[in-house]
């Protein structure tokens, strides 16, 4: 059984908007060797389109776009090549290396975790909310980056009932941020 893992970047005061939070090297490979340790990536519609929009181009065509860091290549390189689950009730196709996922988001997923292999991997705010509620994670990883921004979107925010956790590991950046792995008690 394959275990699903969600890692997000957030700020001390809990947003998770990608914009409020500044990239750094170090986090960059950190998010890189994630999604090579995974069999896919998990994802929503709205984090697949930016996903796409961000990173595909330059992985395709190696024309690094003006706002693109040269270290930031290799998660390029690296999300371009991963497999991709798309949750959509909007979208009707998709390409990218990527699945649509029709039908009960629950069976869908538990069928996905019931295959062999390392590991799914989940980001974004919506659908890991749906997940969450459904107790179909397995692992939450928190990058905690020290930026108070003040705004939301939040963590988690609507969830229904508690999810108790316990601490795996606990990782510092020299840039700043940690990250804190959780698994669900019980």
């Amino acid at each position: 059984m394959r275990p699903l893992r969600y890692s997000i970047n957030m700020t001390l005061d809990g947003c998770c908007d990608h914009r409020a939070v500044l990239p750094h090297e170090d986090v960059h490979r950190h998010h890189t060797q994630n999604l090579r340790e995974a069999d896919g990536l998990l994802c929503g519609r709205v984090i697949y389109q930016m996903m796409e929009e961000a990173w595909r181009e330059p992985a395709e065509t190696g024309v690094i776009p003006d706002w693109m860091a040269p270290w930031m290549v290799p998660f390029s390189q690296t999300i371009h090549a991963t497999r991709k689950y798309v949750v959509s009730s909007t979208l009707d196709r998709v390409d990218w290396n990527a699945e649509l996922l029709g039908g009960d988001l629950e069976e869908a997923v538990r069928q996905l975790k019931g295959e062999s292999g390392r590991g799914l991997l989940v980001g974004g705010v919506t659908l890991p909310l749906a997940l969450a509620e459904l107790g179909l994670i397995d692992e939450y990883e928190f990058v905690v980056h020290p930026r108070l921004v003040g705004h939301g979107p939040s963590l988690l925010e609507g969830l229904s009932k508690h999810v108790d956790l316990k601490l795996l590991s606990r990782k510092e950046f020299d840039s700043g941020p940690v990250a804190f792995r959780y698994a669900p008690e019980g």
